[in-house]
Protein backbone atom coordinates (compact mmCIF):
# COMPACT_ATOMS: atom_id res chain seq x y z
CA UNK A 1 0.00 0.00 0.00
CA UNK A 2 1.40 3.34 -1.06
CA UNK A 3 1.28 6.19 1.41
CA UNK A 4 2.56 9.72 1.01
CA UNK A 5 2.68 12.09 3.97
CA UNK A 6 3.48 15.77 3.49
CA UNK A 7 4.59 18.08 6.28
CA UNK A 8 6.42 21.33 6.88
CA UNK A 9 3.78 23.83 5.90
CA UNK A 10 2.74 26.78 8.01
CA UNK A 11 2.40 30.52 8.19
CA UNK A 12 5.38 32.56 7.01
CA UNK A 13 5.97 36.21 6.20
CA UNK A 14 6.71 37.32 2.63
CA UNK A 15 10.36 36.75 1.87
CA UNK A 16 10.57 33.87 4.29
CA UNK A 17 11.36 30.21 3.74
CA UNK A 18 9.83 26.84 4.42
CA UNK A 19 10.96 23.29 3.79
CA UNK A 20 8.30 20.77 2.89
CA UNK A 21 8.76 17.03 3.20
CA UNK A 22 7.01 14.16 1.45
CA UNK A 23 7.65 10.85 3.17
CA UNK A 24 6.79 7.84 1.04
CA UNK A 25 6.07 4.27 1.99
CA UNK A 26 5.26 1.38 -0.30
CA UNK A 27 6.98 3.06 -3.23
CA UNK A 28 10.51 4.21 -3.92
CA UNK A 29 11.10 7.94 -4.44
CA UNK A 30 14.44 7.09 -6.03
CA UNK A 31 12.93 4.87 -8.69
CA UNK A 32 10.04 7.10 -9.70
CA UNK A 33 9.21 10.65 -10.68
CA UNK A 34 8.01 12.59 -7.65
CA UNK A 35 6.04 15.75 -8.29
CA UNK A 36 5.03 18.60 -6.01
CA UNK A 37 1.78 20.29 -6.93
CA UNK A 38 -0.10 23.13 -5.32
CA UNK A 39 -3.75 23.93 -5.14
CA UNK A 40 -4.62 27.58 -4.72
CA UNK A 41 -8.18 28.74 -4.01
CA UNK A 42 -10.31 28.97 -7.15
CA UNK A 43 -7.41 27.85 -9.36
CA UNK A 44 -6.50 24.60 -11.07
CA UNK A 45 -3.95 22.35 -9.50
CA UNK A 46 -0.51 23.49 -10.61
CA UNK A 47 2.68 21.54 -11.06
CA UNK A 48 5.41 23.18 -9.00
CA UNK A 49 8.46 20.96 -9.29
CA UNK A 50 9.46 17.40 -9.95
CA UNK A 51 12.46 15.18 -9.55
CA UNK A 52 13.12 12.30 -11.90
CA UNK A 53 14.57 8.91 -11.08
CA UNK A 54 17.91 9.93 -12.54
CA UNK A 55 18.02 12.99 -10.34
CA UNK A 56 17.21 15.67 -12.85
CA UNK A 57 14.68 18.27 -11.88
CA UNK A 58 12.03 20.50 -13.40
CA UNK A 59 10.49 23.70 -12.06
CA UNK A 60 7.56 25.78 -13.15
CA UNK A 61 8.44 29.29 -14.22
CA UNK A 62 6.59 30.70 -11.24
CA UNK A 63 9.00 29.10 -8.74
CA UNK A 64 12.22 28.68 -10.72
CA UNK A 65 15.12 30.21 -8.88
CA UNK A 66 13.23 30.27 -5.56
CA UNK A 67 12.31 26.63 -4.88
CA UNK A 68 14.59 23.61 -4.78
CA UNK A 69 13.42 20.00 -4.96
CA UNK A 70 15.64 17.27 -3.57
CA UNK A 71 15.39 13.76 -2.17
CA UNK A 72 16.90 11.46 0.40
CA UNK A 73 16.59 7.95 -0.91
CA UNK A 74 17.70 6.44 2.40
CA UNK A 75 14.78 8.15 4.11
CA UNK A 76 12.52 7.67 1.06
CA UNK A 77 11.65 11.36 1.31
CA UNK A 78 11.41 14.22 -1.15
CA UNK A 79 11.85 17.81 -0.02
CA UNK A 80 10.77 21.15 -1.39
CA UNK A 81 12.85 24.05 -0.10
CA UNK A 82 10.87 27.21 -0.69
CA UNK A 83 12.69 30.54 -0.46
CA UNK A 84 11.68 34.14 -1.09
CA UNK A 85 8.08 33.21 -0.52
CA UNK A 86 5.35 35.45 -1.87
CA UNK A 87 1.68 35.79 -0.93
CA UNK A 88 0.77 34.14 -4.23
CA UNK A 89 2.61 31.01 -3.08
CA UNK A 90 -0.17 30.46 -0.56
CA UNK A 91 -1.67 27.06 -1.36
CA UNK A 92 -2.12 23.48 -0.33
CA UNK A 93 1.02 21.66 -1.41
CA UNK A 94 0.74 18.00 -2.38
CA UNK A 95 3.17 15.37 -3.57
CA UNK A 96 2.36 12.73 -6.16
CA UNK A 97 4.06 9.51 -7.20
CA UNK A 98 2.63 7.26 -9.91
CA UNK A 99 -0.90 8.52 -9.36
CA UNK A 100 -0.72 8.29 -5.58
CA UNK A 101 -1.34 11.47 -3.59
CA UNK A 102 -0.81 12.66 -0.08
CA UNK A 103 -3.23 14.82 1.90
CA UNK A 104 -1.13 17.93 1.44
CA UNK A 105 0.34 20.55 3.71
CA UNK A 106 -0.94 24.12 3.84
CA UNK A 107 1.41 27.01 3.17
CA UNK A 108 0.25 30.52 3.96
CA UNK A 109 2.41 33.52 3.12
CA UNK A 110 1.13 36.63 4.80
CA UNK A 111 2.32 39.55 6.87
Amino acid sequence: QVQLVESGGGLVQPGGSLRLSCVASGISVGANVVTWYRQRPERQRELVAEIFSGGSTYYSNTVKGRFIISRDTAENTVFLQMNSLRPEDTALYLCEVRGNWGQGTQVTVSS
